[in-house]
């Protein structure tokens, strides 16, 4: 049996300092994803999802241990986040109006098949409401820029607001894709004051004007 192996170490994708902006060239990922709408303090809909999503991620996990001899740690909760103006993310941060895709990584040495797999095992034992929305997917963000944010989510607007007005533009760069956010402390354990959450943004350079 190989060492397990925990992404949060392994991969520099997962990799932030507190107070530093760094452009990293994330690598092409698949998750398991679902999607939802609202404020994930109050929506019922965001229980939901963590409800069906964790149960496959472990089934998962365990499979791969079982048949594979590879065991790693579950990565942490993720979260891809839109809005109809990107303002929204550095002012009130109502999250209320905010689309969301939860999203939980899974190693590459798995594929479809045990996927497919892994939800028929969650099922047998009494499947979540939301199991059948849980899809897995590879998400390409390429290059990006992103921090650690100490602290609750609601004071993530100023940092986030130093990312995108300062830092992005002052580097020749502009945003596209999705706001993301990387949960490494678990809310339900940790006081807001400490929750460490990881900030990415993608970018790409901006085009020089036409000759």
């Amino acid at each position: 049996m190989a060492d397990k192996v925990d992404f949060k170490k392994s991969l520099d994708a997962y990799r932030a300092r507190r107070g530093t902006f760094r452009i990293v060239d994330v690598p092409a990922m698949q998750y398991l994803m679902i999607d939802g709408h609202g404020d994930p303090n109050t929506s019922p809909a965001f229980a939901a999802a963590t409800e069906a999503l964790y149960p496959v991620a472990y089934a998962l996990k365990f499979a791969s241990k079982r048949d594979l001899g590879r065991d790693y740690v579950v990565p942490p909760l993720e979260g891809l986040w839109t809005a109809d103006d990107m303002a929204a993310f550095t002012t009130a941060l109502d999250r209320s109006r905010w689309d969301w895709t939860l999203m939980i990584m899974v190693p590459d040495w798995l594929d479809e098949r045990g996927f497919t797999d892994a939800v028929a095992q969650v099922r047998a034992k009494g499947a979540p409401a939301r199991l059948d929305d849980v899809r897995l997917e590879t998400v390409s963000e390429g290059r990006c820029v992103q921090t650690l944010h100490v602290g609750p989510y609601d004071a993530e607007g100023p940092v986030l607001a130093r990312m995108h007005d300062e830092f992005i533009p002052d580097h020749g760069l502009r945003m596209t894709g999705l706001h993301h956010e990387i949960y490494l402390s678990d809310a339900r354990r940790v006081a807001p004051e400490k929750l460490r959450t990881i900030l990415r943004q993608p970018v790409e350079d901006v085009a020089p004007p036409a000759a």
